[in-house]
């Protein structure tokens, strides 16, 4: 590109100077033939023959007529050229002041033109730059925003039970054991989300070593089941797994992804219940071992789906703090997911709602 662009105003400029030239004597010539004429209507005195010797007789002031044409038709040829070059000085000044909608306008077809393409290009990227910056401290605000609520409302009822405690107000030692609970249960939850906001921002930061290792699918989906089989059963609902393999090896960090999985089956019990069952779905479609999680429970608004894996969203009837999450929950799974090479999405009806993960296979 560079190399075309210098011979392109290499090209020009001899091209310029040629012209300038061949047209400067032309144009010589002519004013004196014109001035022949003139002088020989005038006197009749001075043949054309004449005037042509006394030119070349005098050759300084052939070379000084020469030059002087020759300036003068430089000009011309690039006078669009220093007229584009002031509109183009204009419109970068005007777009330096922060007025980064407008762009540099582009006319003719030389390399002042792939100039200003290329300061538009520049404008552009700049401007995709500033919006992106605005966007992160508009999340990294909203983040300290949410992260200062949700660590507010369990810290508040760990320092008023604890309170109570330091001041003696509470009527018996079942009332006491009572406050210690529910400060535990608070601690814990608070607990649960620095943990997660953790996990959070180093999955944002792209710090987490996976380590890999082949297991099979199969057996780590019924491990999972086994593990959830007391919440299933207070939830008065069964669980299933169904596979058309009996084993699906993939490579992957187990110990990352069985988080993922018992986050989608933990929100298929909690939220689901009115179902009565929780069934999994294991199959393999090219080349990927695909995950399904389906519960029968209340339908998730389809409103809420393209948000469900932002961080801290939350399905407004998921907003109690005794049934709700941290509320980054799934934007951990879609991140180790996607850090695994997989995919993940969720889909939601009158009936179903399926949360379905794909991951490579070995």
């Amino acid at each position: 590109m560079k190399s075309n662009v210098a011979f392109n105003m290499v090209w020009r400029l001899i091209w310029q100077i040629v012209a300038s030239s061949v047209l400067s004597v032309i144009t010589f010539y002519i004013g004196i033939i014109v001035l022949e004429r003139m002088t020989r209507n005038n006197s009749g005195q001075r043949s054309f023959f004449t005037r042509i010797y006394d030119a070349f007789g005098q050759m300084p002031l052939m070379l000084v007529g020469c030059f002087v044409l020759f300036i003068v038709y430089m000009v011309l040829f690039n006078w669009r050229r220093f007229n584009y070059y002031d509109k183009l000085s204009s419109s970068v000044e005007h777009i330096a002041k922060g007025n980064f909608d407008d762009i540099v306008p582009v006319k003719q077809n030389n390399e002042v033109t792939m100039l200003a393409e290329n300061m538009n290009l520049l404008v552009v990227e700049l401007k995709r730059s500033l919006d992106e910056e605005r966007n992160a401290e508009q999340t990294k605000n909203e983040l300290i925003t949410n992260v200062s609520h949700d660590l507010r409302t369990p810290l508040t009822s760990i320092i008023g039970y604890l309170g109570l405690i330091e001041q003696d107000r509470y009527r018996d030692e079942v009332e006491l054991r009572h406050y210690v609970q529910i400060a535990y249960a608070k601690a814990e939850r608070l607990n649960v989300l620095i943990q997660d906001l953790f996990e959070y921002t180093r999955m944002r930061h792209d710090v987490i070593p996976l380590r890999k290792q082949a297991f099979n699918l199969v057996e780590m989906m019924n491990q999972l089941l086994v593990h959830h089989r007391l919440s299933l059963e207070n939830s008065k609902m069964e669980g299933r797994l169904i596979s058309n393999a009996s084993e699906l090896t993939i490579t992957a960090d187990a110990d990352k992804l069985v988080r993922v999985f018992e986050n989608l089956l933990s929100n298929a019990i909690a939220y689901g219940s009115s179902g009565g069952k929780v069934d999994i779905y294991l199959s393999q479609d090219n080349g990927s071992a695909v995950v399904e999680i389906v519960n029968y429970g209340e339908a998730i608004p389809s409103a809420d789906l393209p948000y469900l894996f932002d961080r801290f969203y939350r399905v407004d009837k998921s907003r109690t703090e005794n049934k709700g999450g941290t509320g980054l929950g799934l934007a951990i799974a879609k991140g180790i997911v996607e850090k695994h090479g997989g995919d993940i999405s969720v889909t939601s009806d009158g009936f179903t709602t399926n949360f379905k993960v794909s991951l490579p296979l070995s």
